[in-house]
């Protein structure tokens, strides 16, 4: 009776997410290309082999695995910077942490498009106007710019989960340490860090979920290019659907990807629980 408030939630949940997921389950054990009418069949496993046999799936996977860990590591780091900045008080603070906020308001489609027309382009981009130079950094640095855009919309949602963390800290800790005689480092590194722990976690966890997923900068400032150097893998199973039409392979890409998630997500959560001292739901 308690949970059944909930049952109306779960089943929209389940008609929106499950089912699509079994579909592409069923035709990722399919040949069925778009361009080929009658061509449906069942084919077993072998799409399944074609997508590990795939050198450019495999070059995909690694960009991607490259675009998280590093977007991930230097957004933290960034975030918690501007977080010890703000957790400081002065003039003007609420206008700046506003200010900070405004990348993550931003649409990643909007943001994608004007790190591509006013930063990076060769002519009129802001970077060659400063630097000199007429580079064009979309073409010889694909995967660093798509990075540093990401790194610029995600580094306020680091900042402001690592600002709460700060604000949760005891007062009256950091003043027995004031009067015990530990420096700022010192205090930084045996009393503020372990308390941030867990809000670095979870900003790690929930910005990987996120990233890894990129597809609006990858699709808007280079189509994956030059050639497959800044291909991650949305985009390349969106490539390989929509305009290679082959439902069979993209489906089993999917649930490739989906699977290489879950083990991920699945190992993180259990350090959630640890971290949090949590039971863990089953």
């Amino acid at each position: 009776m308690r949970r059944a408030p909930l049952l109306p939630a779960l089943l929209f949940t389940v008609l929106v997410t499950q089912i699509p997921f079994l579909m592409t389950v069923f035709y990722s054990f399919q040949s069925w290309n778009l361009v080929r009418p009658g061509s449906r069949h069942f084919v077993g496993l072998r799409n399944y082999v074609d997508v590990f046999a795939d050198s450019q799936f495999r070059g995909a996977l690694i960009n991607t695995v490259v675009l998280t860990v590093v977007c991930v590591f230097i957004s933290m780091l960034l975030g918690l910077g501007l977080a010890i900045l703000l957790d400081r008080k002065f003039l003007g603070r609420g206008v700046v942490r506003t200010l900070l906020i405004t990348p993550f308001l931003i649409l990643p489609a909007a943001g994608a498009l004007l790190w591509k027309t006013t930063m990076f382009d060769p002519t009129y981009g802001l970077l060659n106007f400063v630097f000199g130079g007429d580079t064009d950094w979309l073409a010889e640095f694909p995967l660093a710019a798509v990075m540093t855009q990401v790194i610029w919309q995600w580094t306020p949602f680091m900042m402001l989960l690592i600002l709460a963390g700060l604000q949760a800290q005891s007062k009256e800790v950091l003043e027995a340490a004031s009067v015990d005689g530990a420096g700022r480092w010192r205090t930084f590194v045996s009393i503020t860090l372990p308390q941030l722990a867990r809000y670095l976690q979870l900003a790690g966890l929930l910005g990987a979920i996120y990233i890894v997923n990129s597809f609006d900068a990858i699709f808007l400032m280079t189509q994956g290019g030059p050639g497959t150097a800044s291909t991650n893998l949305p985009y390349y199973i969106y490539q390989r659907a929509f305009e290679g039409f082959d439902i069979g392979q993209s489906s089993a890409m999917g649930v490739v990807v989906v699977i290489l998630t879950l083990i991920v997500a699945n190992f993180a959560l259990r350090l959630m629980f640890r971290t949090f001292g949590l039971s863990e739901v089953r």
